[in-house]
């Protein structure tokens, strides 16, 4: 069912490498914006850019041009600008002291002079006397008098809003109806001792002002929820929003020894994704799995799928768990959706320096069409394709010594000079025909084709692993595949 004028936003920090836990947020608003675009819905894309210690216009860079990768457009936002620009937090501050200001005129916040170390012996105390050991207020209700003495010891304010002395209420789309007690949600600051606006504040002053009507973000600020609420109170007191827009709380990804799956883990890192060939749509299908699924029996969907189906309400409050391994193995049924053409396509990047070990020169197109539709049914990712295919393109193949020592046993020399004989007299138009070959060969030695063909693989591809052997010998053709066969023998009699 559409929900009409819904405004959903995704707001992260440039810092650092864009985290698979941030794309599943990302995800999730896209595709319920996305969901309910008939009825005028939008996705803003704003980035929260006020920790100049550890922002960079790189990882700036990198956000957007991931966002641009995964296939996520939005509807305002950075390069598009919109109605609420400009929709990078640096470029709003003004707007944030003058909300500051206001929340100071109308009461609903107050200067704080204590100092760390006056607050950290205070908690200490609470928590010794088994209390709460939030806030406790002290700066709460001072006189002119206080004020004007603290300042006179050179002490600068901080600006802490004043939460109100009641329950707070409210229903998570994603958990039901949660409520925090007054004791457990105590006053908190929303602008720093040198003017600096905090999150507390910048974050629902730019909800408020771009009119979200719908908060889905991450189980880890949860907590904070109940403040924002109180604030959205305060800033619809003043004329600054117009409503408290409805809150959900996607569940925590978690990574090995069910931990929250944090950016020091390896696996959590899109650039790794992207370096290692996932395919967008075959990422993105796995994310939306981590809470949400479209149908019981069924993984494997589309992109439109998930859109024409998602519906927050639906997501899963439990934590879900990262299992790198159904990703790769939900990838693998993307790469094998895609037609050869498209497939060929995007495997450009890994048939060419960096990765490929080949001179340029090597490359032939010809032979890499001929392999591409026996390489897509067997790939789980698309750097895979270099290993692969490389015994194409190399002037002889990259034996892995493993394999060779795995595959050359004794009596292998014999199977081979066999094989390389009916490899000679065969129809090499036909990949059926050289595989009858090796199994003839095979035959004669008391061996099975499985056994007969492992010394075959890895004297032409230099592995025991691969693509089809007898379509890859066609390939390569025989004048290359005996040559390798020769070499091989060599090696054996050395």
């Amino acid at each position: 069912m559409a929900n009409a004028n819904v405004r959903v936003r995704f707001c992260p920090s440039p810092t650092g490498n864009p985290h698979v836990g941030l794309v599943r947020t990302a995800l999730f608003n896209w595709a319920f914006a996305r969901h309910n675009e008939g009825s005028g819905a939008k996705f803003v894309f704003r980035i929260e850019d006020t920790d100049a210690a550890r922002d960079s216009e790189e990882s700036y860079d990198q956000l957007l041009d991931s966002m641009r990768w995964l296939g996520f457009d939005w509807d305002e936002g950075p390069e598009i600008g919109g109605p609420h620009a400009p929709y990078r937090q640096s470029q709003r501050m003004d707007i944030y002291k003058d909300v500051a200001q206001k929340l100071l005129d109308a009461g609903h916040a107050y200067h704080c002079y204590c100092s760390t170390e006056e607050l950290d012996a205070r908690r200490e105390a609470a928590r010794a006397a088994g209390k709460p050991s939030g806030y406790d207020g002290h700066c709460r209700d001072l006189t002119d008098e206080q004020k004007a003495a603290y300042v006179a010891e050179g002490r600068t304010p901080i600006v802490r809003f004043r939460m109100p002395d009641e329950a707070i209420t409210f229903t998570d789309l994603v958990r039901g109806e949660i409520t925090y007690l007054p004791e457990n949600v105590p006053d908190y600051g929303i602008v720093r001792a040198n003017g600096a606006p905090l999150y507390t504040l910048v974050n629902p002053v730019d909800d408020a002002l771009m009119e979200i009507t719908h908060v889905l973000r991450g189980e880890d600020l949860l907590s904070s929820t109940p403040r924002q609420i109180a604030l959205y109170k305060a800033l619809i007191e003043l004329g600054v929003a117009k409503e408290t827009p409805a809150f959900g709380h996607l569940p925590y990804v978690m990574g090995e020894g069910n931990k929250k799956l944090s950016k020091r883990d390896p696996e959590s890192s899109l650039n790794l994704y992207r370096e290692r060939g996932f395919l967008p749509e075959g990422l993105l299908n796995y994310l939306s799995l981590l809470g949400w699924s479209l149908a019981a029996d069924r993984d494997i969907f589309s992109i439109d799928e998930m859109v024409a189906a998602f519906d927050v309400t639906d997501v899963n409050p439990n934590p879900a768990r990262f299992d790198l391994k159904k990703c790769e193995a939900i990838n693998a049924d993307h790469i094998r959706l895609l037609d050869v053409k498209d497939f060929t396509e995007r495997c450009a990047p890994w048939l060419r320096a960096p990765f490929a070990p080949w001179a340029p020169e090597d490359f032939d197109e010809a032979k890499w069409q001929a392999i591409a539709p026996h390489a897509q049914s067997r790939m789980k990712v698309l750097s895979e394709i270099t290993d692969n295919v490389d015994f194409l393109f190399l002037s002889e193949p990259a034996v892995d010594e493993a394999s060779w020592t795995k595959a050359m046993k004794e009596g292998s020399d014999a199977l081979l000079r066999t094989a390389r004989e009916k490899l000679d007299a065969a129809d090499w138009s036909s990949p059926e025909s050289l595989k009858e070959a090796v199994l003839a060969a095979g035959e004669e030695h008391g061996l099975k084709l499985g056994k007969a063909q492992a010394p075959v693989r890895v004297a032409v591809t230099g592995r025991t692993v691969g693509l089809p052997l007898f379509e890859s010998l066609q390939i390569l053709g025989k004048e290359k595949t005996l040559a390798r066969v020769d070499a091989a023998l060599e090696r054996l009699a050395a």
